[in-house]
């Protein structure tokens, strides 16, 4: 009898470590000031991370996993100003 782990293509662990794997093939670290920064991300996108552990995208393209509090940082000047443009 053969279990979901003997199957690594039909799910199980060996689906999830595969999806880590690309999701850190895409992660770029970029250099600069965005880990100074409090970024602009879709609250059901903050929720679905905690919940998955999937990455977020901010509207400047900052991509991370969200795990501090935003309160402690400056928003982001680019963020901002994206959000402002489609604001008002």
């Amino acid at each position: 009898m053969s279990t979901p782990l003997d199957s690594p293509d039909q799910g199980g662990a060996a689906t999830l470590d595969r999806e880590l794997e690309e999701l850190l093939k895409e992660e770029h670290f970029e250099p600069g000031d965005h880990e100074r920064f409090s970024h602009y991300v879709k609250k059901e996108k903050i929720l679905e991370s905690a919940i998955t552990g999937k990455p977020v995208r901010a509207l400047c393209g900052k991509k991370w996993t969200p795990g501090r509090d935003p309160e402690k940082f400056p928003i982001c000047p680019t963020c901002k100003e994206i959000y402002e443009s489609m604001v008002g």
